[in-house]
């Protein structure tokens, strides 16, 4: 999310309709992508996604991923965002109470700054850190746009990844030692691999597969926009610098002709994300690839034990060592997650 729009509320007696055994539930999980917020009257906090957390899998720690939660009402437009990172460090605080179950909850998170301050964002970055209480690791772009007015833009304008401010912007985070998140459409992947030759030692993380648009101008042509993603993400994926996040597909095309009035279970979930995700992990390998929730917007289609589910479907054929990264491994690494024992 990239603006405080309204967040449908999830329908829990919907989702309640299918449960299901949870597979391998020993797997140590690291979800790197999750949200917390008030939207349109629903909330979804710690109590929420304590109880999605004790649906059986085994999450040892989350990533907050930002999405213009808390921010402040009053004050410098590009201090604003200092609200979320205060709010996530309670929320943590929470967690880290052991009242809501033994998962680290927000071990570590990245936030939003303006990054077409260039570098100037650097005394904001350094207050970021400071309210998270150490638990900052980065920033989020939202750079999606598409020509097409039926496509929902979430930026104002085409190409701000090639822009020279948020290049100067991402000069500040790689010297830091601080990651960045992007989320753009998949048209745009071409501007991921040029941000990365141009900030080799920036640890770049690449949300949602890189979003391969199914709706507006390309609903209908899911095969001819596959084959247009897939040639896009593995130039992007031969850039070492560059994780991806596999997760936040769709599960049920326009077309779908099955029953809509139960939820869909972990076996539908894998068989529709299956070609996007393999196609993933075959480029970017299992050690820069890694299993996100996207919790709760994710949660309007299908439970969090459902999801999960999934992706160990997914994985069933990995190896021990492929798994540990696909699930925790990746992530630990891409943010700097902490020992946690």
């Amino acid at each position: 999310m990239a603006a405080n729009t309204g967040q449908t509320a999830p329908d829990d007696a919907w989702l309640a309709k299918h449960e299901e055994a949870i597979l391998e539930p020993d797997l140590a999980i690291i979800d790197p992508h999750h949200h917390l917020w008030l939207r349109g009257g629903y909330g979804y906090l710690m109590p929420e996604f304590a109880a999605d957390l004790a649906s059986g899998h085994n999450v040892v720690a989350t990533v907050f991923a930002e999405c213009h939660s808390m921010y402040r009402e009053t004050g410098p437009e590009a201090e604003r965002s200092l609200g979320e990172t205060e709010f996530v460090r309670g929320q943590a605080a929470m967690s880290a109470s052991g009242g809501f179950g033994p998962a680290r909850v927000c071990a570590v998170m990245f936030g939003n700054i303006d990054m077409t301050l260039g570098a100037a964002i650097e005394p904001l970055v350094e207050r970021h850190i400071e309210a998270s209480g150490g638990r900052f690791r980065g920033l989020r772009l939202s750079s999606g746009w598409d020509a097409d007015p039926r496509i929902h833009n979430v930026a104002e304008r085409p190409g701000l990844l090639l822009e020279q401010s948020v290049s100067d912007a991402a000069a500040v985070l790689e010297r830091l030692n601080l990651s960045l998140d992007l989320w753009l459409y998949h048209p745009q992947l071409e501007e991921v691999a040029a941000l990365a030759d141009t900030r080799p030692d920036l640890v770049i993380i690449l949300n949602h597969v890189g979003t391969p648009i199914l709706g507006g101008p390309y609903r209908g042509r899911t095969e001819e926009v596959f084959e247009d993603w897939r040639a896009r993400l593995r130039r992007v994926a031969e850039r070492e610098n560059v994780f991806v996040k596999l997760g936040a597909l769709p599960i049920r095309m326009p077309g779908f002709d099955g029953d809509r009035s139960l939820p869909p279970g972990s076996e539908e979930v894998a068989a529709a994300w299956r070609p996007w995700i393999e196609t993933c992990i075959d480029a970017f390998g299992a050690e820069r690839s890694m299993f996100e929730s996207n919790f709760p917007v994710q949660k309007r289609w299908c439970s969090y034990q459902v999801c999960w589910n999934a992706f160990k479907r997914l994985a069933a054929h990995a190896s021990p060592d492929e798994k540990r990264d696909l699930f925790a491994g990746a992530a630990t690494r891409a943010y700097r997650i902490p020992d946690l024992d």
